[in-house]
């Protein structure tokens, strides 16, 4: 009997050292995954989200906000490393700023996808599965195809908001909020 070949796993160490080669990786328990290039419209809009919610975090002083380079060690042994389109992470929850050199390894308060048209129905929600299984306390899934944005609370409860419906950022982001209708603006 032939034995099966094994796949090396990787670690946020190698990952942090692979070489530039203009894709973005995300490790899923250890294996290495590239993630698909987003739309013009898909970052267009990440881009937006992430100027209203640094401007709130800032003001109010809650805490720190990302884009697509920002990666999150939510597992070890093996190793899965995510990164959202858009993230924040409270305050009172930051490491040091010395250990911010690298990955995070704590899962962000609020991640943020926006659905591209490479990325798969599928993906999409073992993403928020993951998310939610590694403590992710509030997720905002906007499709833009729709217009519309799914939101998921860390008690698993979704809910679809259309353009007219506020977005708000719950207990994460206490008083923000967003129409849908202004993400696609």
């Amino acid at each position: 009997m032939a034995a099966e070949p094994t796949t090396m796993l990787l670690t946020a160490d190698d990952l942090l050292a692979m070489p530039e080669d203009g894709n973005r990786y995300e490790l899923i328990r250890g294996e290495l995954v590239s993630t698909p290039m987003s739309s013009y419209e898909s970052s267009d809009i990440a881009a937006g989200i992430v100027t209203v919610l640094r401007t709130y975090a800032h003001t109010h002083r809650l805490g720190r906000v990302t884009g697509a380079d920002g990666a999150f060690i939510l597992a070890r042994d093996p190793y899965t490393v995510r990164i959202p389109d858009v993230s924040f992470v409270r305050i009172d929850r930051l490491p040091p700023p010395a250990q911010r050199r690298q990955f995070l390894e704590l899962a962000p308060d609020l991640a943020v996808e926006v659905v591209s048209p490479s990325d798969s129905a599928n993906a999409v929600q073992e993403k928020v599965r993951e998310y939610l299984d590694y403590g992710v306390q509030l997720i905002w899934v906007v499709h833009p195809a729709q217009r519309t944005v799914t939101v998921y609370t860390a008690d698993r409860n979704a809910r679809v908001l259309y353009e007219d419906e506020a977005l708000d950022g719950g207990d994460v982001l206490p008083g923000f909020t967003l129409t849908v209708a202004e993400i696609f603006e």
